[in-house]
């Protein structure tokens, strides 16, 4: 399998949720929408207008482009707040904060492109939850940004090795997931048990 050049910052989400969910979507283009799925979308539709606002200690950009040569992934801040000086990048998702740092990780490697672009430093952001209708903040620490460069390692390192990594062993995870009725784990697991 050809390497991309750049991957999709986004899809580090989908990474840290599950390497197979990652491998549907990126690498086969799969994509079940469902009734949560299209509700992200749709609220998702003021934040991805681009533009820029003036606020009263600085400015509010949405859909900005970002990308880091050096971790060689690119992607969209949703929102990003100049305050001060200070660059603050806001990722808006559909749910409530959930119990993985999938979303963490996502938008550090938003605050990583923007360290690399500006040569300024970006110490916290922020994710706005709908469910929950409040922010969350999210400081990049040294342990998430590590955590956040071993993620992009990691997606390049499943895609050299070119082959669909196993089910998650974390069945939670799956009732929870858009593609489970692509993926079929349960029927995957019957089956293999099957053949032993």
């Amino acid at each position: 399998m050809d390497l991309p050049d750049y991957l999709p910052l986004s899809y580090l989400n989908q990474l840290l949720y599950c390497e197979r969910r990652f491998w549907y979507m990126y690498v086969l283009g799969e994509l079940a929408v469902n009734a949560a799925l299209l509700e992200g979308t749709l609220r998702h539709e003021h934040a991805d207008q681009p533009g820029t606002e003036r606020i009263e200690d600085g400015r509010v950009v949405r859909r900005l482009a970002v990308y880091s040569d050096r971790l060689r992934i690119n992607g969209f801040c949703d929102l990003v707040e100049e305050a001060d000086g200070v660059l603050r990048p806001v990722e808006y998702k559909r749910g409530k904060q959930g119990r993985w740092n999938n979303d963490q990780v996502q938008l550090c490697a938003q605050a990583l492109c923007l360290e690399e672009r500006t040569a300024q430093a970006v110490p916290m952001g922020e994710i706005f939850y709908y469910r929950s209708r409040h922010r969350i903040e999210a400081p990049f620490t040294p342990e998430l940004r590590a955590e956040t460069e071993a993620a992009v390692a990691q997606a390049f390192a499943l895609l050299e090795a070119g082959a669909l990594p196993p089910h998650t062993r974390q069945s939670v995870r799956c009732g929870e997931c858009s593609l489970e009725p692509i993926c079929l784990p349960k029927e995957t697991q019957r089956l293999l048990a099957k053949d032993e």
